[in-house]
């Protein structure tokens, strides 16, 4: 058998003194890297507040720009986590080609409508004419199966006295309907 110069066993336990020392040199790493995360965060500055714009007023005028502008923030507004937004636009029923844009935007809404809702969409319909916008709902939502729009929620963007015929044509179909007042 091997036998060391000092006669101690080959495989002696370290002195007590090593032993403490290395245990508190470990703990005292241990300590300083798990603090490290709180000391990175003492250093970082308050979370500011997220801003929230003022709503958009209807504009006064028949303007595409501000049309688009206020219609979009309202349906934003309304979003409420939906994964798809569909939106029906018109413009003024006196602009140059108010007729060809609502027939195209009725053969859209009314071929989106047709194939049935996907939950979690929004279908948003507004103009700077409610009446106009209102038939456009009312006709895209003729061809519509019953509760074939279940889980779809379905946003007027109009005036008080075209809101129920909107909502008589949508509840059949099985969306939800959603009325926002133009102010």
């Amino acid at each position: 058998m091997f036998k060391s110069s000092t006669s101690k066993p080959f495989m002696s336990k370290p002195s007590t003194s090593k032993g403490k020392s290395m245990k508190t040199t470990t703990r005292l790493l241990l300590i300083a890297l798990l603090s490290l995360p709180m000391l990175a965060a003492c250093n970082k500055e308050a979370e500011k507040p997220a801003v929230v714009d003022a709503p958009l007023s209807a504009p006064k005028t028949s303007d595409e720009a501000a049309w688009g502008d206020y219609l979009s923030d309202v349906i934003k507004r309304n979003a409420n986590g939906a994964t798809n937004l569909y939106g029906y636009t018109l413009p003024a029923p006196d602009s140059a080609d108010f007729q060809g844009s609502y027939d195209r935007q009725l053969e859209a809404a009314t071929g989106g409508v047709s194939r049935g809702g996907v939950e979690g969409t929004i279908i948003a319909f507004g103009s700077p004419s409610s009446p106009k916008s209102a038939d456009l709902a009312v006709s895209a939502f003729s061809v519509a199966q019953p509760a074939s729009m279940k889980g779809v929620v379905v946003l007027f963007i109009g005036d008080t006295a075209d809101s129920a015929r909107v909502e008589a044509a949508v509840v059949p179909s099985g969306a939800t309907y959603r009325f926002v007042q133009v102010k």
